[in-house]
């Protein structure tokens, strides 16, 4: 790359990163060494590290994606949840699992034990959840009678409110126009629990899809 100012390229790698990091996509030492075109890693390690020395940016031990910014981190410990593909909220669709990207998200729970999913249909419109819509998920193989979960039919993923009614499952829409789905103990897989749900006012195009 064409020889600039060590001060100029450090600010340059910092907005770089501080831009990755509001997108939920905290980048590591290679990315940024593949952006840049640095001959070698630790040209990018030594900036970072030296955005870490001056305060601008913190850094978890341990963890290839471990950079934040210090503003944020009073606000709570944001993870970054994997995006899994779609669920579906109305007829059972196959579930899809190919990761588009990273959502962050502040919890308590670890973040292995998160993922999210975008949502398709309109059988929980009467909960608040539209298509579209990204719910984040913990797993879990359990879960209480009302509450929302993410459930394993027949190896078809549903968002449905679950009902436990005579030590039988029922899995309940939130619109009128969609009928309750009964499967039997052996059919229904529930994968987790529904904790958050993320609604975006302004879509990507197809052409140029959103990512977290």
């Amino acid at each position: 790359m064409p020889k600039t100012p060590p001060g100029e390229t450090r600010e340059r790698v910092y907005r770089y990163v501080r831009e990755r990091l509001f997108e939920g996509r905290p980048p590591t030492i290679r990315e940024v060494q593949s952006t840049f075109g640095f001959r070698a890693v630790e040209t990018a390690r030594g900036h970072l590290d030296a955005l870490v020395r001056e305060g601008r940016l913190t850094k978890r031990g341990g963890e290839a994606r471990g950079f934040a910014l210090p503003e944020l981190e009073g606000l709570g410990t944001p993870r970054l949840v994997p995006i899994l593909g779609r669920v579906q909220a109305g007829a059972l669709s196959t579930a899809v699992e190919d990761l588009e990207g990273y959502l962050p998200v502040e919890s308590t729970h670890v973040s292995h034990d998160l993922f999210a999913l975008r949502v398709q249909g309109k059988s929980m419109t009467g909960a608040g959840i539209f298509p579209g819509d990204l719910v984040v998920v913990k797993r879990q193989a359990t879960a209480s009678s009302g509450e929302i979960v993410v459930a394993l039919v027949d190896d078809e993923a549903t968002v449905k409110r679950l009902r436990i009614r005579n030590r039988r499952i029922e899995l309940h829409p939130e619109n009128p126009d969609f009928d309750v789905l009964i499967p039997s103990r052996y059919q229904c897989l529930i994968l987790g629990k529904v904790i958050e749900v993320r609604r975006f006012l302004e879509r990507a195009t197809a052409s140029s899809p959103l990512r977290y």
